[in-house]
């Protein structure tokens, strides 16, 4: 059973729409609407990309990261910094010198 990439997007927007309003009438911060809303957006993601792929053999530049409940010691801005200090260099080493990023026949 196939579903249509349209479809699947169509609910990602809807998912995206609804954890707008979920973190809009946010009540505390363990919400567990905004969690659930937040969970919605991370399956939606996951089945349209795979029939992104499976009908066109193409993919997001997105990933979904998995919390880590264990870390504590969160701290976001340095973990940004590190990120965007190191994304030049792989975004030059991924897109074979493409303008516009990296083919799906990877």
């Amino acid at each position: 059973m196939s579903i249509d990439p349209r479809i699947a997007l169509q609910s990602l927007v809807t998912a995206f729409e609804e954890h707008l309003a979920a973190a809009a009438a946010r009540r505390g911060e363990k919400d567990p609407v905004v969690e659930s809303a937040y969970l919605a957006i991370a399956d939606a993601f996951e089945v349209y990309e795979e029939v992104l792929y499976d009908a066109y053999g193409e993919v997001t530049p997105l990933e979904i990261y998995e919390d880590d409940e264990d870390d504590g010691d969160y701290d976001g801005v340095d973990e940004v910094d590190e990120v965007l200090d190191d994304e030049p260099e792989a975004a030059e080493d991924q897109d074979n010198g493409n303008p516009l990023g990296r083919s799906a026949n990877r």
